[in-house]
């Protein structure tokens, strides 16, 4: 329920700081007084447009803070938040915070964090629900008007959403199964030649690696290949220089032992031939290594070619070749296979359609059944009202097939003929500001709904009426507050009188400046503040006497 509302510079409202309870709380005080500014200033924290206007003349920036406390958060607002990724612990009140500057700009707050205005409008319904003279929202508009039904009527909502998103997805599935083999069966031949394409290139993971390397290396033997053949022909024969060292080596060793030089000399030659013969063999493993065969080139690139040009005409890297051929494969197994699966799937479809409909159907039903005791509840509140010439009607309309949805079947819509033999029209069509206000007010009552807004706020809803029907307007108000909190800006004493609590509304002048107060009476103010509102300016014993009369009557 709302607890606190601060407002600070909204127009004549200078600074206030009110505290609410549950139950009913009424608000009174002379035409002119500011009721509407309270009204506006809560329209603003819920959300509704920033006016620069509501600033106050002469200050900069003006604020409103409400707090509401649960036990436990409705689930509308807990969806919202969680969708924000906005945290609050169990028990934490919502504080809503709205700055206003007078350049138009404003900003929003939820728990001291800053949020978007459209957040704030988002959770306002599940917060506060005003019905007024001209209200457009709330049980007078027909988008709530299934909900509001079906809350009465205990029906399986829940149950029939379920199947219908049930139905929906198996729906989906069946569809793109059925694309998915409509569009493969078009391109079955093509694929098919693709397939034995693939199969015949056997392309293999990590092929196309090696092969590059054996054409690099073949490639560099290629250009490699006179000058090792050049220098194989100096280190190998008969006349080559490696024979010559060989043959100097054993011409010095027959000699060697005749000085000691020569000796020297000989080491020095045998490490010669020695290094030379590694050169040697070194020589004969490269051009072993960098030989190649000017076939085997060939075939190495033409395979190279094959691979890649597959690859391009894929639209995928060589390596991911044998993978495009599994999926070929799977693709063309499906289209084998595709009617069977459809068929599968058109009979899941089917039976989830079924279970659709038959929750839906049930629900329509329970639907039929609860509009009438719904019209039958609401009659019988109209004539204490003084709509007793009135008559409404739930109209619960069977839609066609394609507008089904997770909300069943039906179309509801609140409808009623004010005079006898009109038509019967909506709520806000036909209905004047105080026949609406009272209307609503009977719907309510009729409707005793659970889970609604956490304060429900009715705006002068006894406008123009007195006597017998404002003390029927006062006791079903207060029947209504007893299920929670409800607000009431009156100028009836007969509703005022209801009040658990009562706020009264004050404006005064000081010089060129006029401010707004409310403050919260006690039992001798009220009194006082109720024989104000039966006697008019002057206050008399007769009115007291008459409003004691009043608040012991309640």
């Amino acid at each position: 329920m709302l607890t606190r509302l601060s407002i600070r510079n909204i127009v004549l409202i200078e600074a206030l700081d009110l505290e609410f309870a549950g139950g009913l709380g009424v608000l009174t005080g002379e035409t002119g007084a500011g009721k509407s500014i309270l009204l506006d200033a809560l329209g603003l924290v819920l959300g509704s447009r920033a006016d620069s206007g509501l600033v106050r003349a002469g200050e900069g920036k003006a604020g409103v803070t409400a707090c509401f406390d649960f036990g436990l958060l409705p689930e509308p607002i807990r969806a919202v938040l969680d969708d924000a990724e906005i945290e609050v612990e169990p028990g934490e009140p919502l504080i809503l915070k709205r700055q206003l500057k007078a350049d138009g700009g404003s900003k929003a707050f939820l728990n001291d964090q800053p949020v978007s205005v459209a957040l704030l409008r988002e959770i306002a319904p599940a917060l506060v629900e005003i019905h007024g003279q001209h209200d457009d929202r709330g049980l007078v508009n027909p988008r709530g008007h299934r909900a509001l039904l079906d809350r009465f009527a205990g029906g399986d909502v829940a149950g029939v959403e379920a199947a219908w998103r049930a139905w929906r997805a198996a729906q989906a599935q069946l569809d793109a199964a059925r694309e998915r083999v409509a569009k493969a069966a078009e391109d079955q031949d093509l694929l098919t030649a693709h397939l034995a394409e693939l199969g015949v290139l056997a392309p293999v993971e990590g092929e196309e690696e090696e092969l590059a390397l054996a054409r690099a290396a073949m490639q560099k033997g290629e250009k490699l290949a006179d000058d090792l053949a050049a220098l194989q022909h100096l280190w190998s024969g008969s006349d080559s220089a490696l024979a010559a060292l060989r043959g100097a080596a054993r011409r010095l060793d027959r000699i060697a032992g005749e000085h000691e030089l020569l000796a020297e000399a000989l080491a020095a030659l045998d490490r010669a031939v020695i290094e030379a013969g590694e050169a040697e063999e070194k020589l004969e493993r490269a051009a072993e290594a960098l030989s190649f065969d000017p076939a085997e080139l060939d075939r190495i690139e033409t395979r190279l070619f094959d691979l890649r040009a597959a690859a391009r005409k894929h639209g995928c890297a060589v390596d991911d070749l044998p993978a495009r051929a599994v999926e070929l494969r799977q693709t063309l197994d499906a289209i084998e296979g595709g009617e069977e699966h459809v068929a599968a799937l058109e009979k899941a479809a089917a039976n989830a359609a079924g279970a659709y409909r038959e929750r839906a159907e049930a629900l329509h039903e329970l639907r039929k059944a609860a509009a009438h005791r719904l019209d039958r509840a609401v009659a019988s509140e109209l004539a204490p009202l003084k709509l007793d010439a009135a008559k409404f009607r739930t109209n619960v309309v069977r839609l066609p097939e394609e507008r089904w949805g997770a909300h069943g079947l039906d179309s509801v819509e609140f409808l009623i003929s004010t005079n006898p033999g009109a038509d019967f029209a909506p709520l806000a069509k036909i209905a004047s500001g105080g026949e609406l206000s009272r209307f609503i007010l009977a719907l309510k009552v009729a409707l005793a709904e659970e889970g609604g807004a956490a304060a429900v706020i009715f705006d002068e809803i006894d406008r123009g009426v007195g006597g017998a029907v404002a003390s029927a307007i006062g006791e079903r108000l207060a029947r209504l507050a007893g299920r929670g909190q409800l607000l009431a800006v009156t100028h009836s004493p007969q509703v005022a009188a209801r009040g658990g609590r009562h706020y009264m509304i004050a404006k005064s002048s000081q010089g060129v400046i006029t401010r707004t107060s409310v403050m919260l009476l006690d039992d001798a103010a009220r009194k006082e503040e109720i024989a104000r509102m039966l006697s008019g300016a002057e206050v008399t014993d007769e009115a007291r006497a008459q409003a004691d009369r009043l608040l012991e009557g309640v």
